[in-house]
């Protein structure tokens, strides 16, 4: 049976300090009063969300099979579909939302139109819904909280209406005083209507006259790309990957997410250090986001880029493979702890080696018993033989043979009990040959 150590690192840390279990998740709270039932949905539906996630896709499909795409129009849809992804990750998340650098007028602007034009919501309510999600993690206040499910957190949390006060509360003060950002909320539906349909149009039919292929490509089926690629941060960043920061909360990462996200895929990362302007902090990592930021900070559009300091981003590395490797040796045999160990006088040691035909040795103040290894070691019998009944520390230790780490592993399966005082203390004797504390130096005194 596996024996369970504690463990052989620890940090010091507070009781504020220390690492938490994982959260344990029951079942939360019925999405709905009433229940999930058909006619409960019906009654609830978001029908403004419904039809317009419901019937891009029907309208895009309708396009592939009617219209013939040019190649300027697919290489421009491309191009489009990125820019607005970009308003998104770059503008609504990591400007807006957690305000992880500052960005210049003009690529403010530019970010406020292009996000406007991936059709997602205003700044000041996206905005909203992801600093609540980040305080609510997981829990019955979290707008698309993933333990309700990958199609809730995908797509789900926008096609039925909820109470406001079901989600969590989130401050969004400072973008209430942004006037960009109140302008924006202020005129989305223009802008959405200008951005998301008319422009990405205009161009592919004023440029080289393809104003159906704009329509249905660069506008529409561009659309369901972008909400798609935005909504798999809210679901397959919580479900797909690892958590090599953090295990307590959902959010995970994984290279497929970052692709399909355009660099929001590193998320448990992203949760850990939420304004760190990066959400891949390797070179090799695919984040398109971090890339842009720090283009246009060189360029002088951005500046105040924020990052975690590497010490802290290493401590919650550290922990996490710390916590791994203890799980791991838990599931080991190590034998009886040494604290659950019989204590005996180094007397009873020798006395049940020599009359009780015991096969002990002692090494470091730990006695095993290797009765039924004597046979097999490696070195021949004999070498444990002149070992039993005595303190073979230093002969284990280099003395005779510097043993290997296998070897002391194996040990521990043969520990029976240690030794008081570590091993043969004269001072401990009944008759010691020299008292430490001699007549003489008891009448100096």
């Amino acid at each position: 049976m596996a024996t369970p150590l504690p463990p052989s690192f620890t940090v010091p840390a507070t009781n504020t300090e220390a690492r938490r279990d994982p959260l344990l998740h029951g079942e939360l709270p019925p999405l709905l009063e009433g229940g999930l039932t058909v006619k409960n949905v019906w009654k609830n539906l978001d029908w403004k969300h419904v039809l317009g996630l419901g019937l891009t896709p029907l309208i895009a499909f309708y396009g592939l099979l009617t219209t013939e795409i040019q190649t300027k129009t697919l290489i421009w849809s491309i191009i489009y579909y990125f820019a607005t992804g970009l308003g998104i990750t770059a503008g609504y998340h990591r400007l807006w939302a957690h305000r992880a650098y500052s960005a210049g007028p003009a690529m403010s602007f530019v970010l406020a139109l292009l996000g406007a034009g991936a059709v997602e919501g205003s700044i000041k309510w996206w905005s909203r819904g992801h600093r609540a999600h980040h305080r609510w993690t997981d829990t019955e206040k979290d707008p698309y909280s993933a333990h309700r499910g990958l199609f809730f957190s995908h797509i789900g949390w926008m096609l039925v209406k909820r109470p406001g006060w079901k989600i969590g509360h989130a401050d969004v003060d400072d973008l209430n005083k942004s006037k960009l950002v109140v302008w924006q909320h202020n005129n989305y539906t223009v802008l959405v209507i200008l951005m998301g349909l008319v422009f990405p149009t205009a161009v592919a039919g004023l440029g080289w006259g393809d104003w159906r292929g704009g329509y249905f490509f660069a506008a529409i089926l561009r659309l369901v790309f972008v909400h798609h690629a935005t909504f798999c941060v809210n679901s397959l960043a919580h479900w797909l990957g690892e958590g090599p920061f953090d295990d307590r909360h959902s959010p995970r990462d994984h290279f497929i997410t970052a692709f399909v996200t355009l660099g929001e895929g590193y998320h448990n990362f992203h949760h850990q250090f939420p304004q760190d302007y990066r959400n891949a902090i390797r070179f090799y990592q695919y984040d398109p986001t971090k890339w842009l930021i720090a283009t246009c900070a060189f360029f002088g559009f951005a500046s105040h880029l924020k990052t975690f300091p590497e010490n802290e981003v290493r401590k919650g590395q550290l922990q996490m493979i710390e916590k791994r490797v203890m799980e791991k040796k838990t599931k080991l045999q190590w034998g009886t702890p040494i604290a659950d160990l019989p204590i005996l006088s180094f007397e009873d040691f020798e006395h049940a080696c020599k009359n009780d035909n015991k096969k002990w040795i002692l090494l470091e103040g730990v006695v095993y018993d290797v009765a039924d290894f004597m046979a097999e070691h490696p070195g021949g019998e004999k070498y444990i033989k002149i070992g039993v009944g005595k303190d073979m520390t230093a002969a284990f230790n280099g003395g005779m043979y510097d043993h290997s780490n296998a070897a002391r592993n194996l040990l521990s399966l043969m520990r029976v009990a240690v030794v008081e005082f570590g091993g043969e203390v004269e001072a401990q004797k009944k008759n010691p040959s020299v008292p430490v504390y001699g007549e003489q130096h008891s009448k100096d005194e």
